[in-house]
């Protein structure tokens, strides 16, 4: 009995933490193996909720990972190659998708969801849904207000050019717990079509 109290302090280390679960994002693959190293695939494999930050120490010890083919910063490593064509998304613009997000373990901070050039890892226009601050409070997932854990955004016109090949662009939900110092990404692959609208 009195290990119950030690085992039970190590279990939010051990199940952290959050992915989008809907529309399918980003799974472990060979190509993850292959860039990254098999101990960032192995970090994943064993928690798919994991936060970025346990990474780059396992990459480092890895002589396969190649830091050119494997932004741990980007989807967690997580490779397009990956990724099957069904659940690459077809968007158009204008469009209202809807997301479902899995916190496993909350840890409040903030946290937004974007569309991200896949190239420069660099954020595309305004986030479509952010949290400033109160984001994932409490203690179990039953604490996180609903409207954080399901929710939908706005796919933006502009960026048809941009995100037409799929790989180019992901849908991002990046989730920075404050207090546990730990960053959560979960990429969705997409293409954007103009809308049927849309006049030239």
């Amino acid at each position: 009995m009195h290990f119950t109290l030690p085992l039970l302090a190590l279990i939010p280390t051990v199940l952290s933490h959050g992915l989008i679960q809907t529309p399918p994002s980003r799974p472990v693959g060979a190509a993850l193996t292959a860039n990254c190293g098999k101990g960032v695939t192995t970090l994943i494999t064993a928690d798919n909720t994991s936060h970025v930050e346990g990474q780059p120490e396992a990459a480092a010890k890895d002589s396969a990972y190649k830091p050119a083919l494997c932004n741990l910063w980007l989807c967690k490593g997580l490779q397009f190659a990956d990724n099957p064509a069904a659940n690459v998304q077809s968007w158009t613009a204008g469009q209202n998708v809807s997301l479902k997000v899995w916190i496993r373990i909350p840890h409040e901070g903030s946290a937004n969801v974007s569309i991200v050039d896949t190239k420069t890892n660099k954020v595309l226009g305004d986030a479509l849904k952010s949290w400033a601050k109160g984001y994932a409070p409490g203690h179990s997932e039953a604490d996180v207000p609903a409207d954080q854990k399901e929710f939908s955004v706005t796919i933006p016109s502009g960026l048809e050019s941009k995100c037409a090949t799929a790989g180019d662009c992901v849908l991002q939900w990046w989730w920075y717990g404050t207090g546990a110092k730990q960053t959560y990404e979960s990429c969705v692959d997409f293409t954007i079509k103009k809308s049927a609208y849309f006049k030239a």
